[in-house]
């Protein structure tokens, strides 16, 4: 009986770190899959962006907007969204209430978070979209950007 109750303990803790491990894995892929933000100074990113003939995707969010933090966990998370983001875009995203996102919030009005613009290697915006956004509605946009002709 002993051994029976033994035998069930090891059983349980073998389930129990293979369950645990899997989600540690899920939540590595997961990461693996998202669009890949930049960190630079705004400075930078518009040399990056004209350097490599690319238009860049800002996320203007807070870390206090519900919509912001279900964009992040729902959205750029998601391999279909970062498939289009990671090859076709310069990705990057600025606390507005925090280091260089006071002064790109005057420079890019903002009517509410989180507020996505698509920008030229120039600075001059293309596209906003405002709000939350659906991974079919954001990828349709991007498209819908990619094939729209630009001079950077």
């Amino acid at each position: 009986m002993k051994k029976l109750g033994f035998l069930v303990a090891m059983l349980s803790l073998t389930f129990s770190a293979g369950y645990a491990g899997d989600g540690n894995k899920k939540s590595d892929n997961t990461a693996e899959k998202g669009i890949q933000f930049t960190e630079a100074s705004w400075a930078a990113i518009l040399k990056k962006a004209k350097k490599e003939n690319k238009i860049i995707f800002f996320d203007a969010y807070t870390t206090w907007c519900g919509p912001c933090k279900l964009l992040q966990k729902n959205v750029f998370t998601r391999a279909d969204v970062a498939k289009v983001f990671n090859a076709k875009f310069i990705n990057v995203k600025f606390d507005m209430e925090s280091g260089e996102g006071p002064a790109l919030a005057e420079k890019y009005p903002l009517e509410g978070y989180p507020t996505l613009f698509f920008i030229d290697g120039n600075g001059k915006i293309v596209q906003t979209l405002l709000g939350y956004q659906t991974p079919e509605k954001l990828i349709k946009a991007a498209k819908s950007i990619q094939k729209s002709p630009r001079t950077i």
